[in-house]
């Protein structure tokens, strides 16, 4: 019961109260629509069929990236009943930068710039997936279904993670270094448009099952004592939930590279806003606001700052304050 209440405190300390949830996902939901215009109209000079052919990929990227983050990480604060963690505490993040490293210490630069943008995009992701999927069925096929214990877990694999690839990159040649060290940052500048059409593929279909279990969602986030008694089935249900997480950071961490914070940024900022902890409600305010912090900072950089940094930067260096403020604010209570 002091799950429960702990998971519950801070939506209803902090949900503003007035209009629905519905009402105020019709903003957020006219807000992405006006970053996506603005993004395509600023600085356009009339010619809109070649800002359309330029921009219309960078645009889809932001959007399915934004999307993925989103989503696998409310569903990460649902089976973990914590608003703190993110999936790439489960090492995501770790195992990309472990790929990309081994990748350039073994194989080489010019062995792995021959592989091509598809080849590369399905070994990340597919690694990520199988490593991560295989991780957690064997956690809870062998140890129950403990959800701490697979956090635990996973924190422990990600500095495992990170510390074999420090140490490749403290032996690696200077210059394979300097490549390695821009494929570390995400971007989002270099998609290729099939890699944005799987990509949309496969977080379209992931998102659809997750949208059609959003009632089971809502049970899981009550614990899994209760979520037992009222007839849910908590192992199976936080299994095909790790795995909808994996297919999505995995898709997203391979298309444009890690981002640590970005989704507890938007995911807190939906719970914030949108007034219920309803799954059918935070889903969809926190994939809108990830479009527009997205799409909209993107814009601004480009149009305003004359991309004078990258976005991924200013999203980590956001999103590690809300992160303090999170610890602060939990500490407080």
């Amino acid at each position: 019961m002091t799950t429960i209440l702990q998971a519950r405190k801070p939506l209803r300390a902090t949900s503003p109260r007035g209009m629905r949830p519905g009402v105020r996902i019709a903003i957020m939901g006219a807000l992405a629509l006006v970053a996506i215009a603005a993004y395509y109209l600023i600085d356009s000079d009339g010619n809109l069929d070649f800002v359309l052919t330029y921009r219309s990929r960078k645009v889809a990227a932001l959007v399915l990236v934004g999307w993925a983050i989103a989503v696998s990480t409310v569903l990460f604060h649902t089976i973990t009943t914590n608003r703190i963690l993110t999936p790439s505490i489960m090492g995501f993040d770790s195992l990309y930068v472990l790929i990309q490293t081994a990748g350039i210490f073994f194989l080489g630069t010019t062995l792995i710039n021959s592989l091509g943008p598809e080849l590369q995009f399905g070994i990340n992701a597919g690694l990520m997936l199988v490593m991560s999927v295989g991780l957690f069925t064997w956690l809870l096929t062998r140890m129950g279904n403990s959800v701490h214990l697979l956090v635990l877990v996973g924190i422990v694999a990600g500095t495992l993670l990170r510390s074999g690839a420090a140490l490749m990159q403290r032996i690696m040649e200077p210059n394979a270094f300097l490549i390695l060290q821009n494929r570390l940052f995400a971007s989002f500048s270099s998609v290729q448009t099939n890699l944005l059409i799987l990509s949309a593929v496969l977080i379209a279909v992931t998102s659809v099952f997750v949208w059609r279990k959003r009632h089971a969602l809502d049970v899981l986030a009550l614990g899994p004592d209760v979520a037992t008694a009222l007839g849910v089935d908590h192992r199976r249900s936080l299994l095909w939930v790790l795995i909808a997480v994996s297919i999505l950071v995995s898709v997203s961490t391979a298309l444009v590279g890690p981002i640590t914070f970005f989704g507890l940024l938007v995911a807190n900022l939906a719970y914030v806003l949108v007034g219920s902890h309803r799954h059918a409600h935070t889903l969809i305010a926190a994939s809108l606001l990830a479009v527009i912090t997205l799409v909209g900072g993107q814009a601004v950089l480009e149009h305003v700052f004359n991309q004078g940094t990258v976005l991924s930067v200013i999203i980590e260096f956001l999103g590690g304050i809300v992160f303090i403020a999170l610890l602060l604010g939990s500490r407080r209570r």
